[in-house]
This record gives structure tokens, sequence and C-alpha cells, in this order.
């Protein structure tokens, strides 16, 4: 499907095109995908036409229609697994962060979040066989906490038998910006697919997106009860252009969340993620941080559509993360 350009849908102009591409929608697959009324704001056409693309798209991507496990098994071959190179967490996840995945990592602060996203920022770039992607990262930072510092440290402590790049290359693979309010971190989702889309066919495309923090704005926005309905519904879209970015580049897609005590918990941890069912059903993978003794931290595996519960500390030193 990687030789499909949007131009070979029936219907689809070089100007329909243009006004696709610089709406986000760069493949085949994006537009099969896409919702109707989005696709028609965003060609500046009808919704009738929207459909009738959508579908002629889906008959080019393959999508839309049932299959058998077999089929499904085989395409479940095309995912990747992105380590930590902290062996009890890499088997914990059953050898790493699942690409076409959206995995969820909250806790308090200073948990371990956002030391997390530096850390597979760093590891996404290594050869396969290393446990990287062989990919870019696009970095979407929400609270200010992206330190270019930070990955030096981390690649400095990388302990592999390879050559490792210079500092300066691993930077310049880490596409940051900033958000600012939830809408605008929303755009930057679109921003990241017209990016992930121009490095497609790159040595280096784009196999991580990470939004850290993900509930951050969104929680400061829309507080109190007659605002959580619209925050929800924000929020459910947010995960839904996620997921469809993970499907599309055969990536990761790594969120932090917040989190809030519930009062209602009399014994056993109150902690719980902020962002409620909506956030829940769309990570496949959910991960619980906790603060531990001596710069220690624990990752607990909470949900997973296929690996059981279980735990793995870990180490935050000046070198990045490392096994105890």
């Amino acid at each position: 499907m990687a030789e499909q350009e949007i131009e070979d849908i029936p219907g689809v102009g070089p100007t329909t095109a243009d006004k696709l591409r610089d709406g986000g929608y760069t493949t085949v697959e994006g537009i099969a995908t896409a919702s109707y009324a989005d696709l028609a704001e965003a060609a500046e056409i009808g919704e009738s036409t929207a459909k009738k693309m959508i579908r002629e798209a889906r008959k080019m991507a393959d999508i839309g229609g049932f299959k058998t496990g077999t089929a499904v098994l085989e395409e479940r071959k095309e995912v990747r697994k992105l380590k930590m190179l902290v062996p009890d967490f890499d088997e914990l996840m059953g050898g790493g962060i699942e690409t076409k995945s959206i995995t969820e990592f909250y806790g308090e602060f200073g948990s371990g979040k956002s030391q997390i996203s530096h850390q597979m920022a760093v590891n996404a770039q290594l050869p396969e066989e290393y446990g990287g992607l062989d990919g870019s990262c696009v970095y979407i930072d929400t609270e200010n906490t992206f330190r270019p510092e930070r990955i030096e440290q981390m690649v400095n402590g990388l302990e592999l038998e390879i050559d490792i790049p210079p500092v300066e290359t691993f930077l310049e693979r880490i596409h940051v910006a900033k958000g600012y309010t939830s809408d605008h971190q929303m755009l930057l989702v679109d921003s990241a697919r017209e990016l992930a889309g121009e490095l497609r066919e790159t040595e280096h495309p784009v196999r991580l997106f990470i939004v850290d923090s993900l509930t951050a704005h969104f929680r400061a926005e829309y507080s109190g009860r007659g605002t959580l309905s619209v925050r929800q519904q924000k929020l459910n879209k947010h995960m839904y252009d996620l997921a469809k970015l993970a499907e599309e580049h055969n990536a990761v897609v790594l969120v932090t969340n917040q989190v809030q005590s519930n009062p209602a918990v009399f014994f056993g941890d109150p902690t719980k993620p902020v962002g409620g069912n909506i956030v829940g059903h769309a990570s496949k993978f959910r991960i619980y941080l906790r603060k531990s003794k001596g710069g220690k931290r624990v990752a607990k595996l909470v949900d997973s559509p296929s690996l059981p519960d279980g735990e793995a500390a870990f180490l935050v030193d000046e070198t990045g993360l490392k096994p105890l």
C-alpha cells in the first residue's frame, strides 16, 4: 500500500489532493479511516462526496471488511517492539512496547513518566537488533518537560557494542512541539501526521509519537461536572486520532497521564488516572508508575489485551533508565 498515492483514489484530483494533504490526510489508509465530517471539512467538499471517497479508499486499502483470524495473525507479524533496555520491564511487556497501539504511563509527579518519554525517544532511533525501531520521534510537550540535555545524558549512557551516533544526530531525529492548550494539542496531532507522511519513505520514518502529558490541558481547561461531557468528547477524538497514527505508521504511541485520588477507596492505593473510561478503553497497555526507595521506580502493568498483570522495577540515574 506504500506505493499508492491519494491521487489514485477515484474522484481525487490534484487540487483536492493538495487540500487533503494540507489537512493532514497524506495516505490512502488515513483517508480510509477518516470520519465523513472531518474529511469533508479538510477537502472542502460535500459530505456525500467524502463518503464516496472514503468508500473507494477502503477498497484500495482493504479496510472495513471481515478477516479471518489467520489473516489477522499475519498482520500481527508486522508489529514491532520498542525496548526500554531494562530486561525486567521488557519481559513484563512481552518483549517491549508494541507498535500499532497506544501505551499509557500514569503516576504521580516524579514517578518517572517524562524520564521514560526521553529514554524511549532515544531508544526508538537504535537499530532493531538492539531494541530500537530505526526511526524518528515526534514529541508533543504539554508541560514544558522536554530537555535536550537529558537526551544527551541518555545517549552518553547507552551501553551497546555498536558505534553510537553523535548526540546531535539523536536530537535531529526528535521533532518537538509545545502544546499550549487542549485545542492546540489536538492540532499538533494533525501536524504530526503531516510530518510522518513526509518522513514515511526516508531512512528514518517516524516510529514513535509521544504526548507528555495527555490530560494536563484538558484537566485545567475543563474543571467541574458541567464541562465533563465536552472534555470527554474531545479526549475521545484525540485518542482516536492518536490510534490512527499508530496504525497508519506502524508506530508506538506513548502517552503519559496525570493521576487523581479516589476518595471512595479506604484500603489500598487510591490513585487513579485522569480521563476515565475514554482514556482507559483507548489505551491498549496501561502502566502505573510509582516511586520507591533509592531512586527506584516500579512499573505495574495494569491492563493489556494479551499480557498478564505484573511489576518490574528499574533505576533512574544520570545516565538514564537502568536495571537494578
